[in-house]
């Protein structure tokens, strides 16, 4: 087993790192405070200038052609220092582009995959309703053909770049009798009449990221933007959210890193007693314990990035990863503002935003609850 990565990850790797230490971190404490998307939304243009945008996806259809390990290292690179950042990112790459490139028709990939990857269009994915979150099968969005048209209503909720993006997956049920098997899944452009953007979030953290609501009117789309057959939709919808768990893991072992680095640095130079706090065995353990759970964070996503690209089943491995990862997150981000003491509470620190960044990553792609549904389902079949 070879855990060195190629030449091509590191470059790819050490070109984000640059590109976050010199354009994302400089304003991750402003953006934050603004509780704006729009300057997130220029960091992700300037993304798709550099080839980020379509990353895992062959560059036949204006992707980067690299695999899942190398986006693993991306997202790594991009939440260390601004999970604002990741989750948009996140959400562009795994849950609108990937169901839309892998379930769309030759036709859809050119009119949408294509601009995407080339970072020329934001995608988004509209699942959860005020009434159903977890339980998907309690979704009350419908939608009804009327001749070459599919007419959808209803209300989604929590939605990532909705109003900035120009490409949605949105789910809604073709046959509420059939329940989960009554779930459709479509393509939706921003501009189509009756789509429409309502309540904006206010949120504890990702506080540079925009979740909105989206109230469908009589919404009428094309039956050719049908993605996968009816009553896919569910299925489209979990085969989504199991890549999506690797963009998450990567985003909470990503936040770790970050935390972890500014304690330890911070450890390093603040004296008391008369020596460095890192010098102090409570503080120098907790470094330890911080490294082990972000070492164990990475390697349990880079391995279910790599079953992915082999092809092979990944849903367990990635739910363990997104488990694993986000607990580390919101333990190690907690333990960072304890070792800055009362510094670590006061926003003149970037672990007091990563605390707050660290706990949605517990909850949204599926709660960890929910992780261990998916966990206990497959190891007791």
């Amino acid at each position: 087993m070879d855990f060195r990565f190629t030449e091509e990850q590191e470059n790819i790797r050490k070109m984000v790192r640059d590109f976050v230490e010199k354009e994302v971190a400089p304003g991750a404490a402003e953006r934050d405070e603004g509780e704006s998307f729009a300057p997130t939304y220029e960091l992700l243009k300037k993304m798709g200038k550099l080839g980020l945008m379509g990353l895992p996806y062959p560059k036949e259809y204006g992707g980067a052609g690299a695999d899942q390990i190398t986006y693993a290292l991306v997202g790594f690179e991009i939440n260390r220092v601004d999970a604002s950042l990741g989750c948009a990112y996140s959400v562009h790459i795994s849950l609108s582009g990937w169901p839309i490139f892998y379930y769309g028709t030759e036709e859809q990939r050119q009119k949408y995959s294509v601009p995407m990857f080339k970072g020329e269009k934001l995608g988004a994915f509209a699942l959860t309703e005020p009434n159903a979150g977890s339980d998907s099968g309690a979704s009350q969005c419908t939608a009804v053909l009327d001749g070459d048209h599919y007419v959808l209503n209803g209300t989604k909720c929590f939605c990532t770049n909705a109003g900035f993006a120009d490409v949605y997956v949105v789910f809604a049920m073709t046959d509420k009798s059939k329940g989960v098997k009554g779930i459709s899944a479509f393509i939706v452009e921003k501009d189509t009449p009756g789509f429409n953007f309502a309540k904006q979030e206010r949120k504890m953290g990702i506080r540079s990221t925009v979740q909105r609501e989206i109230v469908m009117e009589n919404v009428r789309v094309p039956r050719e933007n049908l993605l996968g057959k009816e009553g896919e939709g569910f299925k489209i919808a979990m085969t989504t959210l199991d890549g999506g768990r690797i963009g998450i893991a990567a985003q909470g072992a990503g936040i770790a890193m970050g935390a972890y680095e500014y304690a330890l640095k911070y450890a390093k130079e603040r004296h008391q007693f008369g020596k460095p706090i890192a010098q102090q065995q409570a503080i120098a353990f907790k470094l330890a314990d911080m490294f082990t759970k972000i070492d164990a964070a990475k390697l349990l996503t880079l391995y279910a990035a790599h079953k992915k690209d082999l092809g092979l089943p990944f849903s367990a491995e990635a739910a363990s990863a997104k488990k694993f990862a986000t607990n580390t997150a919101m333990e190690v981000t907690t333990e960072a503002v304890q070792i800055l003491g009362g510094h670590g509470f006061l926003r003149d620190h970037p672990v007091e935003r990563m605390m707050r960044d660290a706990k949605i990553t517990q909850i949204y792609e599926g709660t960890n609850e929910i992780q261990n549904v998916v966990i206990s389902g497959i190891i007791l079949r």
